[in-house]
């Protein structure tokens, strides 16, 4: 499918969510949605669009946290990004810092190091620094993974399936009441590779429920095929939609 294709479906995809996200506050949901992306023409004709969504619940002891992205792009009339993202965690509070945790992530990547990927696992968490106005959450976990090199015409695919150490990092600083800064780390230690990311972000409030963010992420694997990159990075510019 071409990217204009995905760009309309993305939009509209877009335009449902603006629904869905009614629908999920009166529900008890909050988080937010964002919509980002580019265009430069001239020597080189780039676009990139990119959608994400992460919302949460919380039900006395329990918290779930739903998240997914979508990532497109192309160079001079050639698709050269095409990433999807879903993912799920819940929580159980123990005491006012510590709470264990199941969560699930899965991807796909037509570009990337990795075709498809997912990980299962469980384990611990520890708000180190509590919210208002800076909040500081860590865990660590054991899970089971299972990823797959891209298919090509001279190689195939290759799947590994193992168990993985996982720990992440999750940081927020309000500012000020209009500005606030983000910067969530992850990394899954397994014997084939190890997967690292880390992204950091700066959201300004414009009006109402919408806000203006800037972000970059690095996306990092020890143990790659060869003829691919180690390192992936997105630079995003773009709005986004609090639901509350």
């Amino acid at each position: 499918m071409k990217l204009l294709s995905k760009t309309c479906v993305a939009l509209l995809a877009t335009t449902a969510l603006g629904f869905a996200t009614g629908a999920a506050a009166q529900d008890g949901w909050s988080g937010e949605a964002s919509l980002a992306g580019s265009k430069t023409t001239g020597n080189t004709e780039t676009t990139d669009l990119g959608l994400a969504l992460n919302i949460q619940k919380e039900t006395d002891v329990w918290r779930h946290t739903v998240r997914g992205s979508a990532d497109f792009g192309r160079v001079s009339g050639v698709n050269n990004k095409e990433r999807f993202t879903l993912g799920y965690q819940l929580d159980r509070d123990i005491n006012d810092r510590l709470y264990v945790f199941g969560n699930g992530d899965w991807y796909q990547d037509d570009f990337g190091a990795f075709q498809t990927g997912y990980y299962l696992g469980a384990g611990l968490g520890y708000k180190v620094i509590l919210p208002d106005p800076i909040g500081w959450d860590v865990e660590a976990g054991l899970g089971y993974r299972s990823q797959e090199t891209q298919d090509t015409l001279l190689v195939p695919s290759v799947t590994e399936n193992e168990l993985a150490a996982r720990g992440a990092s999750k940081f927020k600083w309000d500012l000020n009441e209009n500005v606030s800064f983000y910067n969530n780390s992850e990394i899954l230690y397994a014997a084939s590779d190890t997967y690292l990311w880390n992204e950091a972000g700066i959201t300004a409030t414009l009006m109402g429920n919408l806000a203006a963010r800037a972000s970059f992420r690095v996306d990092h694997h020890t143990d790659v095929p060869v003829g691919t990159e180690n390192t992936d990075t997105i630079t995003r510019f773009g709005v986004v939609y609090t639901i509350n």
